[in-house]
This record gives C-alpha cells, structure tokens and sequence, in this order.
C-alpha cells in the first residue's frame, strides 16, 4: 500500500460494519473504529517513532481521559511552577500563590497540551512532524495496546493506562454523544447504546478487551506500565497522584505541591473556567463543557434497570 488512505479506501469495504449511535464503525483485528481514525491509526503506526523519554496516556473512551492528561501535564509543569512561586511567595497567602502562577489550563482544555495521537495528531492533513517535538513528548491514545506502534511496545517510553467501571463509562459515553443531537433528535435509545456497548461495538470497544489488553501487560510490565482505576482517583486522589508522579519520574517535594495538582485538575475547577464553559473542541466540535460533566461515581444507578 502506498499510504494511509489507500489502505483505508480499498481496505473499508472488505471490513465488518457495524453502526453505533448512528455512526458507522469498521472492525478491524478485532476492535471498532471510525473510519477516519483507523486511517490516522495507519499513519501513526507507519509514521510514529517512539523515544524512551516519551509518555503515553491511554484509556477507553469515557473513563478519565480529560482529568489523566489535565494531571499529568501538570505534574510535568510542576518544576517550574514551583521555581517560580519560591520568587514570588512572601507575604502571600496560598490562595494568592496559587493565582500567581499562569496555569496554562486556564487558557486551554486539557486536550490542545495533551493530543490524541490518532484522534488530533495524525488527523491533520498533513501530519505533523512529531520528530522535531522537545522531549519528554506527552501523547494519549484511545487504541487498544494491539494496535500501538511497535516502537511504542519495545521503547523504554512510559504508559500509563486509567479505566473505569464499564456501567459508568457506558452512561458518561450515553451522555457525551447525546451532545451531538439536536433537540429535536432528543437522547439516543439508551437500550440501544447499552445493546451495542455489550456486544462490544463502540468506539475502540470491545471495553473488556480493551481493559484486558493494558492490565496483563500491565503485569507483565509493571515498571513500563502504570495501571490507574477512576474509581481509586476518585477515593484516595494523594495517593493515586503521588504513585502517578514518582511513575513519571516526578516525585512531590511536599504536600502542598500534591495538593496544588490536585486542586488545579479537579472537575469542579476545570468545569468552572472560562475556556471549558465556552470553548468548542476544534477536532470533533463537541464543546469543550461536554468533557466536564458530573464526574460521580455509581451514576449508572439513575439510568439503568436491573436487568441491564
């Protein structure tokens, strides 16, 4: 094949389709994809050179993706959050230092600092030149660990994978496509986003596979693979951040600054700022509130009948 599109139009038809919330998605090795995403999947996995210094994010859809790339990227900033605020401390209260400090999350979601590489990155026409990124380069994925670039597999990079009760992420999914609709339209069945979830068509589903992909080689890996649950987050968020910064090779100095990521990354900060109550996401065009919903744990509980 001669590129990406080539193995995506003669390659499409041949592929088992199946339709989810309306949107067809092509089976390919066993997982679903829309069509344009398993062509940036191509690309990628032709294109993408990983470096041992890289860090990649990785998550079914719907499982903490947007709060993973908020924290990760600042424990990342972290260092020089912290230089900064030693110049600029004294007299101040916490509160004021915590306003000193430009957070680029202010400014931008989460997603435009952190890119899915098959969903953001290898999209455009062309794609960038990821090569000539500074390290450490900080990417997430929505792939099964199948389909990752070999690079990625046998590099000393680093991934750390979050997922979550699959009753919530199938309701959160429910709710976020439903973004999509027009009033008119009203809410998509939810006895028919459940029936397709369970027989494994969603986007990058089979979700069990999926999940199962990441924690075997998680075992196998531990040192290489970090395996997160939004459910433990959610519980004990110090001890979860800590574990996640000393993974990234970023260990806390102290409490306060565990605290600051903390509270910089919550759902109620983020939901609340400026940028995620107006923004529209440039690459799906959902808008940028719509990554910021409720973040409950057990929510399923209002939705679903017993049966399901």
């Amino acid at each position: 094949m001669d590129s990406s599109s080539d193995f995506t139009e003669s390659m499409l038809d041949q592929l088992p389709m199946e339709r989810f919330w309306d949107i067809p998605l092509y089976q390919w090795d066993g997982f679903w994809y829309r069509s344009y995403h398993l062509q940036a999947t191509m690309a990628l996995r032709s294109q993408y050179i990983a470096r041992d210094d890289d860090i990649i994010l990785a998550s079914p859809m719907k499982t903490g993706t947007t709060w993973l790339k908020a924290l990760c990227f600042s424990i990342l900033q972290k260092d020089g959050n912290a230089a900064r605020l030693n110049g600029e401390t004294v007299g101040k209260t916490e509160e004021d230092d915590r306003r000193q400090i430009r957070d680029p999350l202010v400014d931008n979601h989460p997603a435009v600092y952190v890119q899915t590489l098959e969903v953001q990155v290898f999209t455009a026409k062309p794609p960038p030149d990821v090569s000539a990124m500074e390290s450490p380069r900080l990417f997430h994925t929505h792939l099964p660990y199948t389909a990752l670039p070999d690079s990625i597999k046998t590099s000393n990079c680093k991934l750390v994978y979050i997922t979550r009760n699959p009753k919530d992420t199938l309701v959160s999914m429910w709710h976020f496509f439903n973004k999509l609709r027009t009033p008119e339209q009203g809410p998509y069945p939810f006895e028919q986003a459940f029936e397709s979830f369970i027989n494994g068509v969603s986007h990058f589903g089979p979700f069990f596979d999926h999940v199962l992909q990441y924690w075997n080689q998680s075992l196998k890996s531990p040192n290489k693979i970090l395996f997160l649950k939004y459910e433990d987050l959610k519980k004990d968020p110090k001890d979860e951040v800590k574990k996640l910064a000393s993974f990234l090779g970023k260990p806390f100095n102290n409490e306060k600054e565990v605290e600051d990521v903390i509270w910089r990354c919550s759902l109620e900060r983020l939901k609340n700022l400026e940028v995620n109550k107006n923004g529209i996401d440039p690459w799906v065009g959902m808008p940028n509130s719509a990554f910021f919903r409720s973040g409950i744990v057990g929510d399923w509980k209002n939705i679903m009948s017993k049966e399901m």
